[in-house]
């Protein structure tokens, strides 16, 4: 596959010196070789003879025209959208980068730059700065026109382009200008720390960038502030130290290596292979439901409409249904009953009382992989075993979930949390009883899978799982941009997911991208999430409250803004997400990305707004993300007063989530059955909200 060149630029006002990148008032941004920029054309590549183990298992590489076809998609890079907001990833960290060296290099046009044009991680910074050095190294160094060698196989245009020979003042000017990239790349690769990777670079950076967008954040207001803390907490990795109260109820003591929670399995002796009902569970509405899983391919599948159409199987139903969508059955050799029976099992381990972690959560998260799997960027790219792996890790990622975060396991010095050393808590344990579901009778579905299968798969579940807890989500986010962005200076475009480091790294963000895909739903599920997820917060700050812990962020039912939550999880978590998986699959992920924006601007347009002073310069601007005060100061201090009123005079069903009046979450169905399709309703007739994500 041949990627066309584009000539050399021309030195000017876009060279070095004048490179966004040494610009403090946008941070450091690269514009990208010229050459690349013009291509516009971005490949996901594939072995079709990967192996897991060893890699690529022909010899033939995975470019040679010759090795057949499928072998990877050609996508074109973002184009322009002049609507679409652009993350905070794209703001400036001059406070942190910039050197004095690196001050003077200023750019006027960076600000007419898009973020298809801008390298923000800063090992490709590095690379990219470095393709800058050649090309003004070799205008010096040929100042007839000749090229090397090497020049023209790093993707530089044949001599015949070459532009013509500089005056003798310009180049000395890009002497200077080379030597002063070549000092700032110097600078960093001396500062590298060699025990982390690159994409740890990029995490570390953009920790800092969130950390002082949620100080400003923090600064807006009561709500704003404990938005900030609960992204803080969940999306950093920062624990917080408790101070644990003396009467903390403890856990009756078991056998550390016994797997808690693990019931009976009623439905083992009851099926049979004559017996499998159409979508693996039994209802008297078969027809209803197989009209609604038509739609098991398309994103914003009706999943309440599912469970409520299947005696509230929905985890069954979908999996099922893509099990055969994909002949994943026939593929592996999996009996069509053992399959309906560990479907069966598994969802019976999801509580229904959990209100948002729940085998509805289970279902959409599965369904919303196998759509992102056949997205036609990722074509072909992934083998049926990888495929396979992805499905299972969907549907076992939060059975047996107790309905509270793995802060409040450690802090009441939970069994799960000492057996698990406080890392990954609830990951681990859905693995675990994922995993340990398999041994009961009749649910081995990976029976017929050889050896190496059977480990491989297990080895892609588990570094899926894993990926799920959202204190690693920085650094997922951190590493798949850092890989696009390398691939695009480096490879000329080409994403060759040729090694099990590649692959894993994008099926993990691929599941990522599903568990925190709500906010790219159409809104009147994306608002019944919402509803739920802030049930589950409020039921954690109850049982927070009743020990005598302090009460997690966003789990205050008296004081949670819904809506600010919302907002603040899509500015700072789900577009940066979804913002980069769209520069991945690009164009395939651009409807989603309007779907996000919407919902963004439905829920800001639900914040309640109060007179406030104008906007400081240094806080104003089109993109700045800000809170705006939704009180007066005399009115918090009446609302502070009337709220301890209220708790000293136990009255836990009155709620001041923001403005408008809010149920209790007590009053929410829990029960999956008794809620399907029928979203939660205030004063006003306009459905509840939705959620940050698992």
């Amino acid at each position: 596959m041949q990627v066309p060149t584009a000539p050399t630029p021309t030195p000017g006002p876009d060279s070095p010196k004048d490179s966004p990148r040494g610009s403090p008032g946008l941070f450091r941004k690269l514009l990208v070789n010229q050459s690349i920029r013009l291509q516009r054309r971005f490949t996901v590549a594939h072995p079709l003879c990967f192996d897991l183990d060893n890699g690529l298992s022909c010899r033939r590489s995975t470019l040679d025209p010759q090795s057949g076809p499928g072998l990877g998609r050609v996508v074109q890079a973002p184009g322009q959208h002049t609507q679409r907001r652009e993350s905070f990833l794209y703001r400036s960290d001059s406070d942190y980068e910039l050197s004095p060296k690196a001050m003077s290099r200023n750019s006027s046009a960076a600000s007419d730059l898009h973020g298809e044009d801008m390298i923000v991680t800063p090992f490709a910074q590095v690379l990219a700065s470095l393709r800058t050095v050649r090309s003004n190294v070799a205008v010096l160094a040929h100042p007839q026109g000749h090229m090397t060698a090497k020049q023209t196989s790093i993707g530089n245009p044949p001599s015949g382009s070459q532009p013509p020979t500089p005056p003798e003042d310009t180049g000395q000017q890009l002497a200077l200008e080379t030597l002063s990239e070549l000092d700032w790349c110097l600078d960093q690769l001396e500062t590298l720390q060699t025990r982390h990777s690159v994409g740890e670079m990029a995490s570390n950076k953009f920790k800092r960038m969130l950390n002082r967008e949620l100080t400003h954040l923090s600064e807006t207001s009561r709500s704003g502030n404990q938005v900030s803390e609960y992204i803080s907490q969940t999306f950093l990795d920062q624990q917080t130290e408790v101070e644990l109260p003396g009467g903390t109820p403890t856990e009756p003591l078991r056998p550390m290596s016994q797997i808690s929670s693990l019931r009976g399995l009623p439905h083992s002796a009851s099926l049979s292979t004559a017996t499998i009902p159409c979508f693996g569970v039994q209802t008297d509405q078969e027809g209803q439901l197989a009209k609604e899983l038509e739609d098991t391919n398309k994103w914003g599948l009706d999943i309440f409409k599912v469970a409520e159409l299947s005696g509230n199987r929905p985890l069954t139903a979908i999996i099922f249904s893509i099990f055969q969508e994909r002949d994943l059955l026939k593929t592996f050799q999996i009996p069509a009953d053992t399959l309906v029976t560990y479907l069966l099992t598994l969802e019976g381990h999801y509580h229904a009382d959990v209100a948002y972690h729940n085998s509805l959560h289970a279902a959409d998260v599965a369904q919303s992989a196998h759509v992102l799997l056949a997205t036609p960027a990722l074509e072909a790219v992934f083998t049926d075993l990888e495929v396979l792996a992805a499905i299972f890790a969907s549907a076992i990622h939060d059975v047996d979930h107790p309905g509270v975060s793995n802060q409040f396991l450690i802090n009441t010095n939970s069994e799960l949390a000492l057996m698990y050393n406080d890392t990954s808590v609830l990951e681990n344990h859905h693995l675990a009883v994922g995993f340990k579901l398999l041994q009961a009778e009749n649910c081995d579905i990976f029976q017929n899978l050889s050896t190496k299968q059977r480990l491989s798969l297990r080895r892609m579940v588990i570094d899926m799982v894993l990926a799920t807890d959202m204190s690693k989500h920085m650094s997922l986010l951190a590493d798949l941009k850092t890989m696009v962005e390398t691939k695009k200076v480096t490879s000329l475009g080409v994403l060759l997911l040729d090694n099990y480091s590649d692959r894993i790294q994008v099926l993990q963000n691929l599941v990522h991208c599903a568990d925190l895909s709500n906010p790219t739903k159409p809104l009147p599920l994306y608002r019944q999430w919402t509803d739920r997820i802030m049930a589950e917060f409020f039921q954690q700050g109850d049982r927070e409250r009743e020990s005598g812990l302090d009460i997690s962020p966003m789990c205050d039912k008296h004081t949670a803004s819904v809506e600010k939550s919302q907002v603040g999880f899509i500015d700072y978590i789900a577009h940066p997400l979804w913002e980069t998986w769209a520069d991945l699959v690009h164009p395939d992920a651009q409807d989603l990305l309007d779907t996000l924006e919407d919902n963004r601007e439905w829920y800001q347009s639900k914040i309640p707004h109060s007179p406030v002073g104008p906007v400081s310069p240094e806080r104003g601007g089109p993109d700045r993300f800000q809170f705006e005060l939704t009180l007066d100061e005399a009115e918090e201090e009446e609302e502070e007063e009337r709220m301890l009123a209220q708790e000293a005079s136990e009255s836990p069903d009155t709620e001041l989530l923001s403005a408008e009046a809010r149920p209790d979450p007590r009053d929410l169905g829990l029960d999956n059955q008794r809620t399907m399709g029928k979203p939660c309703v205030d004063h006003e007739g306009n459905v509840m909200a939705e959620p940050f994500g698992t």
